[in-house]
């Protein structure tokens, strides 16, 4: 059984002990945690929270769990039902909640679940309001409400059709182009919450066809949810048997993006956000912000249109600070995230996915040429096991003088950026490793950084 709590909140397998695995006593204490934590930051005695969830099995279990909880602490809950993280974001302030909560482990397996928390602006929490919950977990730090001061729990419907519209009503997602373009378009949703909302935006969006796979949100995922290339054999497949334009994969709670190509190919996670900020820079002036293990891609089509790229910490509340601060029109993570303030600050597929499908049908070209229009980098990921005992700052701290040559960027790990391409180390806060990441414009070439890289850290190692 796992357990990970950090500033960004709760996750775990269900079962086993507790402060083994996610049981309900974990749940409760988080939950009831993040309540004293919204009634002190809100300023009021009761509060008002939006409860959101995927289609995991466990679900409805931790949901009844959580809401409970929260009405124990007099915290009003709006319960959204099955969403999608990005709706529940938007309803936290279409609403004005006072924060949020949605029951999701994103990629992870579906023995896994997790409680991911928000505050007032629909935004993941900031490190300083994560740490303050950790304490009162610690502590137990939370006094439950009197009787006639319990919360109330109401639901909270037509939210996912309220995301849907407010994406439609986007400034740079135009209807008329798609429509003309009588696009087929493949989708996977694992059997979650996409399987709900991704087929009614597709259709509001004017797509001709949709070719469901794994729409129905059983919570019974049909492959290891995280879309990664090895996992979309069978998207891949049907693209080419049914003559589909481009396909859509997102993840168990609809924040990541994955397309494929026309021919079954795959256009590269890292590069849905590529082209949606080269569309949007097209019309909109501005700069662009990602985290530090992201690809240069961004980097090089920010600088096309003469703005500049900025780059972020890990983690999604990072990259936010990092647009908010540098005036950014577009962002996000590699891993298929797209941020588009024109909305919302969060990771949002459905805002990727319309963008996407109006930058493809102005481009005029297929799924597969658009994607020959950016620079091909191969990023390559590994994972450095440490003896026990062994420093993993100080073997950073040694690495960033080896390298000192060369940029090196210190805000999260240490990230060499060289001619050639980019290496970046990241020490593990839940177990002894160091995760290495590394791009260069050729496979080859990329694998000589790392290997060189893992080299480095072998010799200050031993």
């Amino acid at each position: 059984m796992s357990l990970v709590i950090s500033i960004s909140g709760i996750r775990g397998t269900i079962g086993g002990k507790p402060a083994e695995g996610l049981t309900p006593i974990d749940t409760v204490q988080f939950a009831s945690a993040y309540a004293s934590w919204l009634i002190t930051a809100s300023g009021k005695e009761q509060p008002r929270v939006v409860l959101g969830r995927d289609a995991r099995i466990s679900g409805p279990m931790v949901e009844q769990l959580v809401t409970a909880t929260l009405s124990a602490m007099g915290v009003h809950v709006l319960q959204v039902g099955l969403a999608t993280t990005p709706t529940v974001e938007v309803a936290v302030t279409e609403v004005e909640a006072d924060g949020g909560i949605i029951l999701t482990a994103s990629h992870n397996p579906a023995h896994w679940n997790a409680l991911k928390l928000l505050n007032g602006k629909g935004e993941f929490l900031s490190a300083s309001d994560g740490a303050a919950i950790l304490e009162k977990v610690r502590s137990n730090d939370y006094n439950y409400a009197d009787v006639k001061k319990l919360g109330t729990i109401k639901p909270l419907e037509g939210m996912g059709v309220k995301h849907i519209w407010q994406v439609v009503d986007l400034d740079l997602v135009d209807i008329k182009k798609i429509k003309e373009k009588r696009f087929k378009v493949a989708i996977d949703c694992v059997n979650s919450v996409g399987g709900i909302i991704i087929p009614q935006l597709l259709q509001t969006l004017g797509v001709n066809e949709v070719i469901e796979l794994y729409c129905d949100p059983t919570g019974d995922f049909p492959h290891n949810p995280e879309p990664l290339p090895e996992h979309l054999t069978e998207i891949s497949r049907t693209m080419k048997q049914k003559g589909a334009d481009v396909g859509f994969v997102v993840d168990p709670d609809v924040d990541r993006l994955a397309i494929v190509c026309e021919d079954g190919s795959m256009f590269g996670e890292e590069y849905t956000l590529v082209s949606v900020a080269d569309y949007v820079l097209s019309k909109t002036p501005g700069n662009t912000a990602s985290n530090l293990s992201s690809t240069r891609a961004l980097k090089d089509v920010t600088e096309k249109y003469g703005r500049s790229y900025y780059p972020a910490a890990v983690g999604e509340v990072n990259v936010v600070n990092a647009m908010k601060q540098n005036q950014c029109v577009i962002g996000g993570e590699g891993n298929g995230g797209v941020i588009y303030p024109a909305l919302h600050y969060g990771r949002d597929a459905l805002v990727g996915i319309a963008l996407f499908l109006t930058h493809l049908a102005e481009s005029g070209k297929s799924c597969s040429e658009l994607r020959k229009q950016y620079p091909d980098y191969f990023i390559s990921k590994n994972k450095i096991s440490l003896p026990e005992g062994t420093d993993a700052d100080s073997i950073l701290a040694a690495f960033q003088e080896k390298y000192a040559h060369f940029q090196v960027n210190t805000v999260d790990g240490v990230k060499v950026d060289m001619p050639e391409g980019w290496v970046h180390l990241r020490k593990s806060n839940t177990e002894p490793v160091i995760r290495l990441y590394a791009e260069a414009g050729s496979k080859a070439e990329t694998e000589r950084i790392a290997g060189q890289a893992m080299q480095t850290i072998d010799q200050l190692i031993q």
